[in-house]
């Protein structure tokens, strides 16, 4: 008799980095998994680090862009099976709006294949999860917003 699965929870935290040169925003995507996905940076949480916090070193060390927290945009939650199928891990994402303050695209980590700035509207249509494009349309609102 097969034995159940174990469950894990994972809490992870990233983030949408934007500039807006001549007020056309853009936001800065990875690529992972040979160029398969292409997703928003993010990553677990350390242990005596807070989201906020996570959400700024990972998008650092993922895309190579430095930023600031504008505001948090909301969070995802999925399963998916670890080990071989035999941990099932309940992940939940914080994701927090960051505005680029410097860096190069050319500085992220071995863990991504590529970062790349994409216009809004291209990044939303990019993106490969249909919950990271529900974070984008959020994101892009509050760009929106700060315009006004």
């Amino acid at each position: 008799m097969k034995k159940p699965p174990v469950i894990k929870r994972q809490v992870s935290s990233g983030g949408v980095i934007f500039r807006a040169p001549d007020n056309a925003a853009e936001v800065a995507l990875v690529s992972v998994r040979g160029r398969k996905a292409w997703c928003l940076p993010k990553g677990l949480i350390d242990r005596n680090e807070d989201a906020p916090s996570a959400a700024l070193r990972e998008v650092r060390e993922e895309s190579g862009l430095h930023g600031e927290i504008v505001g948090k945009i909301g969070h995802i939650s999925y399963w998916y099976f670890a080990d071989e199928e035999r941990v099932k891990v309940h992940k939940t994402v914080h994701f927090f709006l960051l505005k680029y303050t410097k860096g190069s695209n050319a500085d992220h980590d071995h863990e991504v294949d590529e970062s790349r700035w994409f216009p809004i509207d291209e990044a939303i249509a990019t993106l490969s999860y249909k919950s990271e494009k529900n974070i984008m349309q959020k994101a892009k609102e509050m760009i929106e917003g700060l315009k006004k």
